[in-house]
């Protein structure tokens, strides 16, 4: 046992193992205890505790063996003798040093077992999602922190539950990982992403066809550009649909488990070329585009995919959603976060459209041009109001980082909404009165397909004075 003790610190490549192993032991335990009394030090902090002193750990024991290895072929070479410990248990210190050996085993296997729950729970927390690698994730992250699904962990919808999908996401982010070391990730980040989960093993454990039936009132508010921004909503009762009594009907019916949706696209999903229904008697119904009659539209739409339709064909950006000038501008007038100052909207609009080189200029210019507006134009305003006028250029240059990032090439427009047809083709991808069967049938572009119209920019709509809105 002395021999095989004196090989461990006679040799170099051990010693540093042991050196390793002690450092990373300490540093994982402080951290732990730090984190364990309450100790905020972001996603960092977990990394280093969890992922990186652990792997170190590990490469420090694996490094004392290969040591004691090369020192016995040392030994053997000179003629000495080998230095694997002879265990005679009859021996007082022998079995003293059995029981440190056992011991600090023991440790080291309660140490992996701490660390790998813990790096477990830290890559699956929101932090080291959205903020590990900041200048990548940044965009997505901070859309998400301002959506419907805020309290959604990431991992609920971009993994799920199982050990499958969770070892795929790991081997996925193996390659990630790889990407933002050697910068090889594309500016802004690509979508759709290509690997993610069926909606119906995520979205539906919250969502499911049964669950959301009938119709719905949405009522769209938008502002005039007028001096007075004058207030205009639409009213419309969308026809969700979903399953009730056993049939499907409205917009949900693209999801029933009975009809199978299947359409061939490009990668970017956004030129659909087929559609192919497939309902429960086994009627199958192909609709052509007419893009496939353009001359050379094959070499144009590039390599071509059959995907089979699910939730997030038409809700593309459940969470990380990004608006537009005028659409950020109505809600903040709407929800009265922006005041409505003399020519706001229109000027607000202008300057949302404008392009900064960074967060920090948009921050700086974006204040001065809307106090410039109502000193030059409105200095009566700009001295009674002039704390809405702050506040209103400070609201702005928010909005403006909350969806464009020049470090990503990130601005308006740049992740179409598939939600509608007014931000980008949306439903008209299918619906649009020309994908058209052999027999002639065409998918409908109709309106009331989708929605009824019950107001349209109006500004006192007699609808909501009925329903007392």
């Amino acid at each position: 046992m002395r021999s095989f003790l004196l090989a461990i610190t006679r040799n170099p490549i051990s010693m540093v193992g042991a050196a390793i192993v002690t450092f990373s032991t300490a540093i994982v335990a402080t951290l732990f205890l730090l984190q364990m009394t309450g100790f905020e030090g972001g996603p960092y902090v977990g990394i280093l505790a969890y992922l990186v002193f652990p792997l170190l750990l590990l490469v420090g024991l694996i490094l004392i063996p290969i040591g004691i290895r090369h020192e016995n072929r040392r030994a053997a070479k000179r003629g000495g003798q080998r230095s694997f410990p002879v265990i005679d248990l009859n021996l007082d210190r022998t079995r003293r040093i059995v029981l440190v050996v056992v011991g600090l085993s023991v440790v080291n296997v309660m140490i992996f077992a701490i660390v790998t729950y813990k790096g477990v729970e830290v890559m699956e927390s929101n932090e080291f999602c959205g903020t590990a690698c900041h200048s990548v994730m940044q965009p997505e992250y901070t859309a998400y922190q301002h959506s419907p699904h805020a309290r959604v962990a990431c991992v609920e919808c971009h993994i799920g539950s199982g050990a499958d999908w969770f070892a795929k996401s790991k081997l996925s982010g193996a390659w990630q990982v790889i990407s933002v070391t050697f910068d090889l990730y594309s500016r802004p980040i690509s979508t759709p992403v290509h690997d993610l989960r069926p909606a119906r093993e995520t979205c539906e454990e919250c969502h499911w066809p049964t669950r959301f039936v009938g119709n719905r009132l949405k009522i769209i508010d938008r502002h005039e550009d007028d001096e007075a921004n004058t207030p205009l909503k639409t009213v419309l009762a969308m026809h969700i649909g979903g399953q009730k009594g056993g049939r499907s009907h409205g917009i949900h019916w693209h999801v029933d488990p009975e009809v199978e949706i299947r359409y061939r696209s490009d990668r970017s999903r956004e030129a659909i070329y087929d559609v192919e229904m497939r309902l429960a008697d086994g009627t199958v119904r192909t609709y052509l585009s007419p893009l496939q009659t353009e001359e050379g539209w094959e070499a144009e739409a590039g390599e071509l995919e059959w995907r089979s339709m699910d939730c997030v064909d038409c809700h593309n950006r459940p969470t990380h959603i990004y608006g537009q000038p005028e659409s950020e501008v109505d809600g903040a007038l709407a929800a009265g976060e922006l005041a409505s100052l003399p020519y706001i909207r229109r000027e607000a609009v202008a300057a949302l459209s404008e392009t900064f080189e960074s967060h920090e200029a948009a921050r700086d210019a974006i204040p001065k041009r809307i106090e410039a507006f109502y000193r030059d134009s409105y200095p009566d305003t700009l001295a009674a109001e002039s704390k809405a006028v702050a506040a209103a250029g400070e609201l702005l240059a928010e909005l403006y980082c909350r969806n464009v990032f020049p470090t990503m090439n990130v601005t308006w427009g740049t992740y179409p909404d598939h939600i509608g047809h007014e931000r980008s083709p949306g439903c008209y991808r299918c619906h649009d009165d020309e994908h058209e069967t052999a027999e002639g049938d065409t998918i409908s572009q109709d309106c009331d397909v989708c929605h009824g119209i019950l107001a349209w920019d109006e500004e006192e709509p007699e609808i909501l004075e009925t329903l007392e809105f």
